[in-house]
Protein backbone atom coordinates (compact mmCIF):
# COMPACT_ATOMS: atom_id res chain seq x y z
CA UNK A 1 0.00 0.00 0.00
CA UNK A 2 1.47 3.30 -1.08
CA UNK A 3 2.13 5.88 1.62
CA UNK A 4 0.28 9.15 1.54
CA UNK A 5 3.39 11.11 0.67
CA UNK A 6 4.19 8.79 -2.23
CA UNK A 7 0.79 8.82 -3.91
CA UNK A 8 1.21 10.83 -7.09
CA UNK A 9 -2.51 10.85 -7.69
CA UNK A 10 -3.23 13.30 -4.89
CA UNK A 11 -5.03 16.43 -6.04
CA UNK A 12 -6.45 14.87 -9.19
CA UNK A 13 -9.37 16.26 -11.07
CA UNK A 14 -12.83 14.79 -10.60
CA UNK A 15 -12.36 12.04 -13.21
CA UNK A 16 -8.98 11.04 -11.74
CA UNK A 17 -7.16 11.61 -15.03
CA UNK A 18 -5.43 14.97 -14.90
CA UNK A 19 -3.27 16.18 -12.00
CA UNK A 20 -4.58 19.46 -10.65
CA UNK A 21 -2.79 21.94 -8.40
CA UNK A 22 -5.37 24.21 -6.86
CA UNK A 23 -4.26 27.57 -5.47
CA UNK A 24 -5.98 30.69 -4.19
CA UNK A 25 -5.29 32.29 -7.58
CA UNK A 26 -6.73 29.42 -9.63
CA UNK A 27 -9.84 29.29 -7.47
CA UNK A 28 -10.34 33.05 -7.76
CA UNK A 29 -9.99 32.95 -11.54
CA UNK A 30 -12.35 30.00 -11.72
CA UNK A 31 -14.93 31.60 -9.45
CA UNK A 32 -14.99 35.06 -10.99
CA UNK A 33 -15.21 34.09 -14.67
CA UNK A 34 -18.56 35.03 -16.20
CA UNK A 35 -20.90 32.04 -16.08
CA UNK A 36 -18.50 30.00 -13.94
CA UNK A 37 -19.79 26.94 -12.15
CA UNK A 38 -19.65 27.04 -8.33
CA UNK A 39 -16.81 25.07 -6.77
CA UNK A 40 -17.24 22.51 -4.00
CA UNK A 41 -15.68 22.76 -0.55
CA UNK A 42 -15.87 20.41 2.43
CA UNK A 43 -14.55 20.25 5.95
CA UNK A 44 -11.87 17.65 6.57
CA UNK A 45 -9.81 16.65 9.60
CA UNK A 46 -7.43 13.84 8.62
CA UNK A 47 -5.01 12.84 5.87
CA UNK A 48 -6.80 9.69 4.69
CA UNK A 49 -10.13 11.44 4.14
CA UNK A 50 -8.32 14.39 2.53
CA UNK A 51 -6.71 12.03 0.02
CA UNK A 52 -10.07 10.66 -1.09
CA UNK A 53 -11.76 14.07 -1.25
CA UNK A 54 -8.90 15.36 -3.40
CA UNK A 55 -9.36 12.40 -5.74
CA UNK A 56 -13.05 13.29 -5.90
CA UNK A 57 -12.12 16.72 -7.23
CA UNK A 58 -12.94 18.84 -4.16
CA UNK A 59 -10.54 21.79 -4.59
CA UNK A 60 -10.85 23.40 -1.14
CA UNK A 61 -10.80 21.67 2.25
CA UNK A 62 -11.58 23.54 5.47
CA UNK A 63 -10.08 22.22 8.69
CA UNK A 64 -12.86 23.68 10.76
CA UNK A 65 -13.25 24.22 14.47
CA UNK A 66 -16.23 21.86 14.04
CA UNK A 67 -13.55 19.24 14.77
CA UNK A 68 -14.27 20.16 18.39
CA UNK A 69 -17.66 18.48 18.05
CA UNK A 70 -17.31 15.83 15.34
CA UNK A 71 -13.75 14.67 16.15
CA UNK A 72 -13.12 15.47 19.82
CA UNK A 73 -16.71 15.05 21.06
CA UNK A 74 -16.79 18.42 22.78
CA UNK A 75 -20.12 20.28 23.06
CA UNK A 76 -19.20 23.53 21.26
CA UNK A 77 -16.84 24.77 18.59
CA UNK A 78 -15.41 27.32 21.07
CA UNK A 79 -13.80 24.44 22.98
CA UNK A 80 -11.43 23.63 20.09
CA UNK A 81 -7.74 23.63 21.22
CA UNK A 82 -5.42 25.67 19.01
CA UNK A 83 -2.54 23.17 19.03
CA UNK A 84 -4.81 20.29 18.02
CA UNK A 85 -6.26 22.27 15.12
CA UNK A 86 -2.79 23.19 13.87
CA UNK A 87 -1.83 19.50 13.85
CA UNK A 88 -5.03 18.47 12.06
CA UNK A 89 -4.50 21.16 9.43
CA UNK A 90 -1.03 19.83 8.62
CA UNK A 91 -2.45 16.31 8.38
CA UNK A 92 -5.04 17.41 5.82
CA UNK A 93 -2.45 19.23 3.72
CA UNK A 94 -0.20 16.19 3.72
CA UNK A 95 -3.12 14.10 2.54
CA UNK A 96 -4.17 16.56 -0.16
CA UNK A 97 -1.17 18.65 -1.23
CA UNK A 98 -2.93 19.67 -4.43
CA UNK A 99 -5.94 21.15 -2.62
CA UNK A 100 -6.35 24.57 -1.08
CA UNK A 101 -6.42 23.95 2.68
CA UNK A 102 -8.12 26.57 4.82
CA UNK A 103 -7.42 26.65 8.55
CA UNK A 104 -10.15 27.78 10.92
CA UNK A 105 -8.68 29.96 13.65
CA UNK A 106 -10.40 28.85 16.88
CA UNK A 107 -12.03 30.90 19.58
CA UNK A 108 -9.67 33.29 21.40
CA UNK A 109 -6.76 32.61 19.05
CA UNK A 110 -7.07 36.11 17.52
CA UNK A 111 -9.77 38.10 19.32
CA UNK A 112 -7.84 39.27 22.38
CA UNK A 113 -4.76 40.78 20.75
CA UNK A 114 -3.81 41.55 17.16
CA UNK A 115 -0.17 40.57 17.60
CA UNK A 116 -1.14 37.22 19.12
CA UNK A 117 -3.62 36.69 16.29
CA UNK A 118 -0.94 37.31 13.66
CA UNK A 119 1.48 34.94 15.40
CA UNK A 120 -1.18 32.22 15.60
CA UNK A 121 -2.09 32.74 11.95
CA UNK A 122 1.57 32.35 11.12
CA UNK A 123 1.60 29.04 13.00
CA UNK A 124 -1.18 27.78 10.77
CA UNK A 125 0.84 28.67 7.68
CA UNK A 126 4.20 27.34 8.94
CA UNK A 127 3.30 24.39 11.18
CA UNK A 128 -0.15 23.67 9.78
CA UNK A 129 0.88 24.07 6.11
CA UNK A 130 -2.34 26.02 5.49
CA UNK A 131 -2.90 28.10 2.37
CA UNK A 132 -5.32 30.52 4.04
CA UNK A 133 -6.81 31.12 7.49
CA UNK A 134 -10.46 31.81 8.31
CA UNK A 135 -11.57 34.21 11.04
CA UNK A 136 -15.11 34.93 12.26
CA UNK A 137 -15.25 38.72 12.07
CA UNK A 138 -17.25 41.83 11.33
CA UNK A 139 -16.14 45.24 10.07
CA UNK A 140 -14.60 46.12 13.43
CA UNK A 141 -11.92 43.48 12.75
CA UNK A 142 -10.83 45.14 9.50
CA UNK A 143 -7.58 46.44 11.09
CA UNK A 144 -6.65 42.88 12.15
CA UNK A 145 -7.35 41.53 8.66
CA UNK A 146 -5.25 44.34 7.21
CA UNK A 147 -2.34 43.55 9.56
CA UNK A 148 -2.53 39.83 8.80
CA UNK A 149 -2.53 40.57 5.08
CA UNK A 150 0.40 42.95 5.46
CA UNK A 151 2.26 40.20 7.31
CA UNK A 152 1.70 37.82 4.38
CA UNK A 153 -1.22 35.79 5.74
CA UNK A 154 -4.11 35.20 3.31
CA UNK A 155 -7.43 35.64 5.13
CA UNK A 156 -10.96 34.37 4.57
CA UNK A 157 -13.44 36.56 6.45
CA UNK A 158 -16.38 34.65 7.94
CA UNK A 159 -19.52 36.79 8.18
CA UNK A 160 -23.21 36.16 8.85
CA UNK A 161 -23.90 33.59 11.54
CA UNK A 162 -20.80 33.12 13.71
CA UNK A 163 -20.66 29.87 15.72
CA UNK A 164 -17.91 31.28 17.94
CA UNK A 165 -20.48 33.78 19.24
CA UNK A 166 -22.67 30.97 20.56
CA UNK A 167 -22.42 32.27 24.14
CA UNK A 168 -23.91 35.60 23.05
CA UNK A 169 -26.74 34.10 21.00
CA UNK A 170 -27.55 31.24 23.42
CA UNK A 171 -27.07 28.70 20.66
CA UNK A 172 -26.49 28.51 16.93
CA UNK A 173 -28.78 30.87 15.02
CA UNK A 174 -29.36 32.22 11.53
CA UNK A 175 -28.36 35.78 10.67
CA UNK A 176 -29.47 38.53 8.31
CA UNK A 177 -33.20 37.87 8.62
CA UNK A 178 -34.11 41.56 8.79
CA UNK A 179 -33.18 44.21 6.24
CA UNK A 180 -31.07 46.01 8.84
CA UNK A 181 -29.09 42.89 9.75
CA UNK A 182 -28.74 41.89 6.11
CA UNK A 183 -27.32 45.30 5.19
CA UNK A 184 -24.82 45.06 8.07
CA UNK A 185 -23.57 41.69 6.80
CA UNK A 186 -23.05 43.11 3.32
CA UNK A 187 -21.21 46.10 4.81
CA UNK A 188 -19.04 43.74 6.87
CA UNK A 189 -18.08 41.79 3.77
CA UNK A 190 -17.20 44.96 1.86
CA UNK A 191 -15.09 46.36 4.70
CA UNK A 192 -13.21 43.09 5.15
CA UNK A 193 -12.50 42.77 1.45
CA UNK A 194 -11.19 46.34 1.48
CA UNK A 195 -8.92 45.33 4.38
CA UNK A 196 -7.39 42.57 2.27
CA UNK A 197 -9.54 39.46 2.72
CA UNK A 198 -8.95 37.05 -0.16
CA UNK A 199 -12.24 35.20 0.35
CA UNK A 200 -15.54 35.71 2.14
CA UNK A 201 -17.47 32.92 3.84
CA UNK A 202 -21.09 33.70 4.67
CA UNK A 203 -23.06 31.35 6.92
CA UNK A 204 -26.74 30.70 7.65
CA UNK A 205 -28.37 33.68 5.97
CA UNK A 206 -31.33 33.98 3.59
CA UNK A 207 -30.43 33.45 -0.09
CA UNK A 208 -31.01 37.14 -0.84
CA UNK A 209 -28.24 38.07 1.59
CA UNK A 210 -25.78 35.66 0.01
CA UNK A 211 -26.64 37.11 -3.39
CA UNK A 212 -26.06 40.67 -2.19
CA UNK A 213 -22.67 39.75 -0.67
CA UNK A 214 -21.63 38.27 -4.02
CA UNK A 215 -22.80 41.39 -5.87
CA UNK A 216 -21.07 43.79 -3.45
CA UNK A 217 -17.64 42.12 -3.42
CA UNK A 218 -15.02 41.07 -5.96
CA UNK A 219 -13.48 38.04 -4.23
CA UNK A 220 -14.76 34.45 -4.11
CA UNK A 221 -17.71 34.06 -1.75
CA UNK A 222 -18.25 30.66 -0.14
CA UNK A 223 -21.66 29.91 1.28
CA UNK A 224 -22.87 27.51 3.94
CA UNK A 225 -26.62 27.73 4.18
CA UNK A 226 -26.47 31.02 2.27
CA UNK A 227 -28.28 30.21 -0.96
CA UNK A 228 -27.13 29.16 -4.44
CA UNK A 229 -25.60 32.44 -5.64
CA UNK A 230 -22.25 31.97 -3.88
CA UNK A 231 -19.16 31.07 -5.89
CA UNK A 232 -18.46 28.07 -3.65
CA UNK A 233 -20.47 25.87 -1.34
CA UNK A 234 -19.21 24.18 1.82
CA UNK A 235 -20.67 21.67 4.24
CA UNK A 236 -19.43 19.85 7.33
CA UNK A 237 -18.40 16.49 5.91
CA UNK A 238 -20.07 14.43 8.63
CA UNK A 239 -23.36 16.27 8.03
CA UNK A 240 -23.16 15.64 4.29
CA UNK A 241 -22.37 11.93 4.77
CA UNK A 242 -25.25 11.33 7.15
CA UNK A 243 -23.08 10.71 10.21
CA UNK A 244 -24.54 13.34 12.55
CA UNK A 245 -27.80 12.91 14.43
CA UNK A 246 -29.06 16.48 14.07
CA UNK A 247 -27.59 18.24 11.01
CA UNK A 248 -28.51 21.88 10.27
CA UNK A 249 -31.66 22.50 8.27
CA UNK A 250 -29.70 23.55 5.17
CA UNK A 251 -27.95 20.16 4.87
CA UNK A 252 -29.27 17.53 2.46
CA UNK A 253 -27.12 14.41 3.08
CA UNK A 254 -25.78 12.61 0.01
CA UNK A 255 -25.15 9.34 1.89
CA UNK A 256 -26.06 7.46 5.08
CA UNK A 257 -22.61 6.46 6.22
CA UNK A 258 -23.63 6.49 9.86
CA UNK A 259 -25.93 3.53 9.24
CA UNK A 260 -23.30 1.89 7.04
CA UNK A 261 -20.69 2.26 9.77
CA UNK A 262 -23.09 0.80 12.32
CA UNK A 263 -23.79 -2.17 10.03
CA UNK A 264 -20.05 -2.72 9.50
CA UNK A 265 -19.47 -2.71 13.24
CA UNK A 266 -22.29 -5.20 13.77
CA UNK A 267 -20.86 -7.49 11.08
CA UNK A 268 -17.43 -7.41 12.72
CA UNK A 269 -18.98 -8.31 16.07
CA UNK A 270 -20.70 -11.28 14.40
CA UNK A 271 -17.51 -12.48 12.68
CA UNK A 272 -15.41 -12.27 15.82
CA UNK A 273 -18.05 -14.13 17.87
CA UNK A 274 -18.05 -16.92 15.26
CA UNK A 275 -14.24 -17.06 14.96
CA UNK A 276 -14.60 -16.15 11.26
CA UNK A 277 -12.46 -13.06 11.01
CA UNK A 278 -11.65 -13.63 7.32
CA UNK A 279 -8.59 -12.53 5.40
CA UNK A 280 -5.47 -14.60 4.70
CA UNK A 281 -3.59 -16.16 7.63
CA UNK A 282 0.19 -16.20 7.93
CA UNK A 283 1.94 -19.59 7.64
CA UNK A 284 4.98 -21.17 9.21
CA UNK A 285 8.06 -21.55 7.08
CA UNK A 286 8.52 -25.02 5.53
CA UNK A 287 9.64 -27.62 8.06
CA UNK A 288 8.95 -25.43 11.10
CA UNK A 289 5.66 -27.04 12.03
CA UNK A 290 7.40 -30.23 13.14
CA UNK A 291 9.62 -28.27 15.52
CA UNK A 292 6.80 -26.75 17.51
CA UNK A 293 6.91 -27.48 21.25
CA UNK A 294 4.08 -29.91 22.01
CA UNK A 295 3.74 -28.49 25.54
CA UNK A 296 3.52 -32.00 26.97
CA UNK A 297 4.40 -30.91 30.48
CA UNK A 298 8.16 -31.26 30.12
CA UNK A 299 10.27 -28.16 30.82
CA UNK A 300 11.59 -27.92 27.30
CA UNK A 301 11.52 -25.44 24.43
CA UNK A 302 10.10 -22.02 25.13
CA UNK A 303 8.52 -23.10 28.44
CA UNK A 304 11.91 -24.27 29.61
CA UNK A 305 13.44 -20.90 28.77
CA UNK A 306 10.71 -19.12 30.71
CA UNK A 307 11.31 -21.39 33.71
CA UNK A 308 15.05 -20.72 33.60
CA UNK A 309 14.49 -16.95 33.54
CA UNK A 310 12.12 -17.16 36.49
CA UNK A 311 14.57 -19.28 38.54
CA UNK A 312 17.72 -17.27 37.77
CA UNK A 313 19.35 -15.77 40.88
CA UNK A 314 19.07 -12.03 41.48
CA UNK A 315 22.40 -10.51 40.34
CA UNK A 316 22.19 -8.04 43.20
CA UNK A 317 22.26 -10.77 45.81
Amino acid sequence: MAGIGCDLRLGMSGNGAVPVKNTLQTLARRALEPGAEPFACLTCYDATTARWLARAGVPLLLVGDTASEVILGLPRTIDMPLDVLVALTAAVKRGAPGSVVMADMPFMSYQADDAEGIRNAGRFLREGLADIVKVEVDASFAPLVERMTRAGVPVCAHVGSKPQHVALTSGYAAAGRTAEDANLIVEDAMALEAAGARMILVEAVPPEVGEKVVAATSVPVIGIGAGPACHGQIMVLQDLLGMTDHPPRFVHPVARLGLELKAAGEEWVRRVAGRQIGGAAYSLKPGESEKLDPFSGRLGGSRGRIAKVRSAPDPGQ
